[in-house]
């Protein structure tokens, strides 16, 4: 009987951090993020400088960036010629971005 209570306070923990993860996400913030931030370089989901590393759909998927985690890493961190923007955004309008950036890759930046 322990182990259910244990699981369910567990569960309950799960989905209450999850639900407040979710709820903190501000997709408009990460467009206005990315407009003054990404978009020299990444207008329409495109990629000036390596043209074959787009922020479109499959190509986010080929190069295993199509998650939020992912995303996050590569905005904060930085990697080739992108910048890293860890020094410059807050940790929550890097996670507006990411999630903006995917959920504009699955609507295929229309």
């Amino acid at each position: 009987m322990k182990n259910l209570y244990l699981s369910l306070f567990i569960a309950c923990l799960t989905v209450t951090s999850f639900s407040a993860s979710t709820l903190a996400v501000d997709i408009n913030n990460g467009e206005n993020i990315f407009t003054a931030n990404c978009s020299a370089c990444h207008a329409g989901g495109n990629n000036v400088i390596m043209p074959e590393k787009t922020l479109k759909k499959e190509a986010l998927s080929d190069n295993q960036m199509n998650s939020v985690s992912a995303i996050t890493y590569q905005v904060t961190n930085g990697k080739n010629a992108m910048p890293a923007f860890g020094g410059r955004l807050s940790d929550d309008d890097i996670q507006d971005v990411a999630n903006f950036v995917l959920s504009q890759s699955v609507k295929n930046w229309n």
